[in-house]
């Protein structure tokens, strides 16, 4: 997971689906908003940051 994403999945829809269940269900569902995440690049933010987000990352399907 990444800020304003769940990563590079734009050409392959099936792989964004599988992708965006895990982070929703492991840990979108299960850690509250305070949680900060580190990605291996770019910016740190929290799950409180992003989570307001989520319909955005599912529309655009990346």
């Amino acid at each position: 997971m990444f800020p304003g994403g769940v990563g590079n999945t734009r050409k392959d829809p099936k792989a964004f689906a599988s992708l965006i269940h895990d982070v929703e269900t492991k840990i979108f569902d299960a850690l509250p908003d305070e949680t900060w995440v580190y990605p291996g690049h770019g910016n740190d933010t929290t799950l409180g940051s992003e989570r307001p987000h989520l319909p955005e990352w599912h529309a655009r399907g990346w």
